[in-house]
């Protein structure tokens, strides 16, 4: 696939070396941990426009699980970077604007591991869902009748914390991190808390699609490639990551929505139900097995708190595009 922008528009480029499953011998702009004592991989201005090549999983197009279970999956991201900003100290906002973003490969997986995701105490083995498309695409199918929006993002975009490391990827932070919020696409800008002198901005985990909420724990997994302008904001200081988006939050709501509900005292249990509802509508009334439900909810079914004010119940609701349905 040709490069995402050519080197006349871009002053620095944060290239790949070769992947790898431990940080042992990684190339100086690949990570498997955050920690703010990693040297820059890049030094840049404010203002400048950074490429990121996020690579996918480590894992064939037609993947089995047993592919899976021979990468650390204690350690299952590769981040890029860090980017020092010049002139970004603690209590400033590091802007970084999502200029564009688009898939680095034609394949990709959703992995489904028993005993993980929000519902994986139900899940009955565990499994990986394989994709494929052409170069082009904007939809990939999931099954007969079934297909998903393609909509490339960054799962993981943060900053170094204050605090030493090594961290795991795993968990989103203050700073960020694997925060996985899907509308974080090209036009989208990210605000985020500096922590460190330069901040230490880095990115990874290309998804190209994923509702809200990244249910099974796994979107569809793949490699991307983003190119993103860094800036610092003085006088500013955020405690948390804030964003603002171009458009409209839905790839395509044109033909309405179907939504289930879960409702009682915990949100997250409210969450377990309105998505067991899904998947229990999916396979009764549109004939498709448990784990394409499962997984068509973790990649286009977006989770709603729809009330939070009622004591002592609470409402939220998992809403999914009819347009997945091509009848």
């Amino acid at each position: 696939m040709p490069a995402l922008m050519s080197a006349a528009e871009s002053r620095v480029d944060c290239e790949l070396g070769e992947f790898s499953v431990s940080a042992a011998g990684d190339g100086p702009a690949i990570r498997r941990v955050i920690d703010n004592s990693h040297p820059p991989a890049a030094t840049v201005d404010s203002g400048d426009v950074v490429a990121f090549r996020c690579p996918g999983l480590p894992l064939p197009p037609e993947a089995t699980l047993a592919d899976f279970e021979a990468f650390n999956t204690e350690q299952p991201h590769t981040i890029i970077g860090p980017v020092h900003v010049r002139g970004a100290e603690p209590g400033d906002t590091l802007v970084a604007e999502i200029l564009a973003v688009r898939l680095g490969q034609s394949y990709g997986h959703t992995t489904v591991v028993r005993g993980f995701g929000l519902l994986g105490d139900e899940v009955p083995e565990s499994f990986i869902h394989n994709f494929s498309w052409e170069e082009g695409a904007t939809s990939v199918a999931l099954c007969d009748g079934v297909e998903v929006p393609l909509d490339p993002f960054c799962g993981i975009l943060g900053v170094m914390p204050a605090e030493p490391g090594p961290h795991t990827t795993l968990p989103p932070r203050a700073n960020g991190g694997n925060i996985d919020i899907r509308h974080l696409v090209a036009g989208a800008t990210l605000y985020l808390p500096v922590a460190v002198p330069g901040a230490g901005f880095f990115a990874g985990d290309g998804h190209g699609a994923q509702g809200d909420g990244e249910i099974c724990i796994s979107a569809l997994e793949t490699a991307v490639e983003a190119k993103i302008r860094l800036s610092v904001q003085k006088g500013r200081t955020i405690r948390q990551p804030h964003l603002s988006t171009a458009g409209p939050l839905n790839v395509d709501g044109s033909r309405g929505y179907y939504a289930t509900t879960g409702i009682g005292p915990d949100l997250y249990e409210c969450s377990r139900e309105a998505v067991r509802g899904m998947v229990e509508t999916l396979v009764s009334e549109r004939g498709l097995l448990w784990r394409e439900a499962y997984v068509l909810c973790s990649l286009a079914v977006d989770l709603k708190i729809s009330e939070i004010v009622d004591a002592p119940n609470w409402v939220v609701s998992a809403y999914l595009p009819q347009s997945v349905f091509k009848d």
